[in-house]
């Protein structure tokens, strides 16, 4: 096992974890709301891309830490770890940033009026409903992941190793299923971006 990075204040843990998990949820659920009419030198919807690539990655590398640390290299876990959050990081970032410079997309809206009618429906089927159910569910496991993944790392910092791995069974899958879902989110509604 590697040694603890940081000193255990399981009280000041709890309150950054918290604080930055609401500032973010908050940041994420207000900004969404809101779009800046600007002139780019480039395709706004970039951003998308590199979400959807970050997204990927993030995924990748959380297979690769799992099988690092059931392989027993922990410092390549460690590090596979570090560099997830890192993207996740990123992620946020461009998150942010495509959602402020080019509002929100509609599935299915082909004639990018905002509004998807009911001929629209139509042409999509049954991929609307299953595009919006995986959208709902990407969308609120990542609005309640993060402090999980936060307090994980934490434990995994601080050197509580066993604590660690009872928080990661139950974190891991959720933070997978979120990075691997947020590709397949952005291949259905990427013909729908105006």
């Amino acid at each position: 096992m590697l040694a603890p990075i940081i000193k255990k204040n399981d009280k000041l843990a709890n309150i950054l974890i918290a604080v930055f998990s609401v500032v973010v949820f908050v940041a994420v659920t207000f900004l969404s709301k809101f779009s800046i009419n600007v002139e780019l030198p480039f395709d706004k919807h970039i951003f998308a891309l590199i979400n959807a690539v970050l997204n990927t990655a993030v995924a990748i590398l959380l297979v690769v830490a799992l099988i690092a640390v059931k392989q027993k290299k922990y410092q390549l876990h460690k590090n596979l770890m570090f560099t997830a959050l890192i993207f996740s990081l990123l992620f946020l970032v461009t998150y942010i940033a495509h959602h402020l410079l080019a509002g929100e997309a509609r599935f299915g809206d082909a004639n990018f009026d905002g509004i998807v009618s009911e001929e629209e429906k139509v042409l999509v089927g049954n991929a609307r409903p299953f595009y919006l159910v995986l959208l709902t569910t990407h969308i609120i496991l990542a609005a309640t992941i993060l402090p999980f993944v936060l307090f994980t790392a934490y434990r995994a910092l601080t050197g509580e190793f066993e604590q660690h791995k009872k928080l990661a069974k139950r974190t891991w899958p959720i933070w997978f299923y979120v990075a691997a879902t947020g590709p397949i989110v952005y291949a259905m509604i990427k013909t729908y971006y105006n």
